[in-house]
């Protein structure tokens, strides 16, 4: 249906190309160039802090795509939201191969709705479900999401 592109830009700017010294910053670049993205290995990995590693990155999309879903549903039902915030947070473990892997991802949407909107917790954790269940990247990747909404 649609094609989503990126580049990603790498230069090396050592003098050497060892693993322990060889620089991880690296910029991802969206729209034709116009957005440039700073980013780098996690710090764990001899990355910069200062810098979007590739984990941050990914628990970012699975946050953001699951808000954008949640603010398409509830436009549709008439449900007027004023603001939404995500304190989402991933975890990277080693899998039953040995391998390294994002194995959960915790969203913790915080949702004000206007004054005159009433919605129920139960009737909150459906929206929240519905979003999931409909989100492009979610259903796009193996790792465990869950989705504990905050009052």
């Amino acid at each position: 249906m649609a094609e989503h592109r990126a580049r990603l830009r790498w230069r090396r700017t050592t003098a050497d190309f060892q693993y322990a010294t060889y620089n991880r910053a690296h910029e991802i670049l969206f729209k034709d160039g116009t957005i440039v993205l700073p980013a780098s290995s996690a710090p764990a990995f001899r990355g910069d802090a200062e810098r979007v590693d590739p984990e941050e990155a990914y628990v970012a999309s699975l946050s953001s795509c699951h808000m954008l879903t949640f603010l398409a549903i509830c436009a549709r039902k008439g449900l007027i939201v004023d603001s939404y915030d995500d304190d989402a947070a991933g975890v990277l473990e080693k899998a039953a191969n040995g391998r390294l892997w994002l194995a959960t991802v915790r969203l913790r949407p915080l949702v004000r709705f206007e004054p005159s909107v009433g919605v129920s917790t139960d009737a909150l954790g459906d929206l929240h479900h519905q979003s999931h269940e409909e989100c492009f990247i979610a259903n796009s990747v193996k790792t465990t999401v869950t989705i504990e909404p905050r009052l």
